[in-house]
């Protein structure tokens, strides 16, 4: 279920074992319930193809909380992984609430140095969440792909230290 074109990141035994000493946290938004277990469950499910035996996971209210709780738990985390989704609706407040998760999320990635994987879902329809959601017939597993996208960046992080 990886998606569309994107890479797949696999990791060797020596990458595993260092992913396998990362402290990693999931920070899940609630809304939006099957849309947001299958993305929670891509994202356990990364962890696991990494080594990654026990994950904290947060959840939150909304994809709006996402960027405080992540900030938190940038302090004592290696990785954040940040998973949510936004439907739009009749209102702006899907404009709103996309920027401010985004921007937030960023800040907290560049502002501490911790990767934040981007898991939120930004969708015209429910439908679209669904397909790339990670779930039994989906298109794509953005969970998944934000777990390992984030821990592979740690990795490269750590390696341009030495």
């Amino acid at each position: 279920m990886s998606g569309h074109g994107a890479p797949t990141i696999g990791f060797d035994p020596a990458g595993q074992a260092q992913a396998a000493a990362l402290k990693v946290a999931i920070v899940a938004a609630s809304w939006h319930t099957e849309i947001m277990d299958g993305l929670l469950a891509g994202a356990l499910r990364g962890a696991a193809d990494a080594g990654i035996a026990e994950p904290v996971v947060v959840r939150v209210p909304g994809s709006f909380e996402l960027p405080v709780a992540a900030a938190r738990l940038a302090k004592s985390f290696d990785v954040v992984v940040a998973l949510g989704v936004v439907i739009r609706g009749g209102t702006p407040h899907f404009d709103y609430v996309c920027q401010a998760a985004t921007m937030g999320l960023t800040d907290v990635s560049v502002r501490t140095g911790v990767p934040v994987g981007f898991g939120v879902l930004t969708c015209d329809t429910e439908e679209q969440g669904l397909a790339r959601a990670g779930l039994p017939g989906s298109e794509e597993d953005k969970g998944h792909e934000a777990l390992t996208a984030a821990v592979a960046t740690a990795l490269t992080l750590a390696s341009l230290e030495k």
